[in-house]
């Protein structure tokens, strides 16, 4: 199985979105989510990828572990939710989920493919996604899910 960095912005069970500012080297907290929502799973990015919206490509790491802002993983792609993202002012942008299991779970060990998942999980995180942004005046619209090989063939990287 391929495996990727992931690099944590926002961890599972917060309701802080924290965002990595390559410029001062840091986390920013970026917004606080509505009372009740919380990140279903970490939720970070690939260093050295560019999705269409110009930011690195979004991974959420699907875990039994607690991490932190900053944390870096060597995960497995397992698969990944096609989607697309309209903004405020209306544009429409392909914005990916990712979706990766970290090298070193115990309970997750055998998880190879997102169909290895049980189908809630997944829908946890488009639902998840789907309201996380329609508390911000956007729409995530998921598209397709995507098996193991085909989304590591979808990522690109920098050098």
């Amino acid at each position: 199985m391929k495996t990727v960095t992931a690099i944590i912005e926002s961890p599972k069970g917060q309701g802080h979105k924290y965002d990595y500012e390559p410029e001062s080297h840091c986390f920013k907290l970026m917004k606080v989510l509505p009372a009740g929502l919380v990140f279903p799973f970490d939720f970070g990015f690939i260093p050295k990828t560019k999705g269409e919206d110009g930011d690195p490509l979004d991974v959420v790491v699907v875990s039994e572990f607690p991490t932190f802002p900053g944390c870096c993983l060597d995960c497995r792609i397992i698969g990944s939710i096609k989607a697309n993202q309209t903004e405020k002012d209306g544009e429409t942008v392909r914005n990916d989920r990712f979706l990766a299991v970290p090298e070193v779970s115990q309970l997750f060990k055998e998880i190879n493919d997102i169909d290895h998942l049980p189908a809630h999980i997944v829908d946890q995180i488009e639902n998840f996604f789907k309201n996380y942004n329609e508390q911000a005046g956007k729409k995530f619209e998921p598209l397709e899910r995507v098996k193991a090989q085909q989304a590591f063939d979808m990522i690109e990287f920098e050098d």
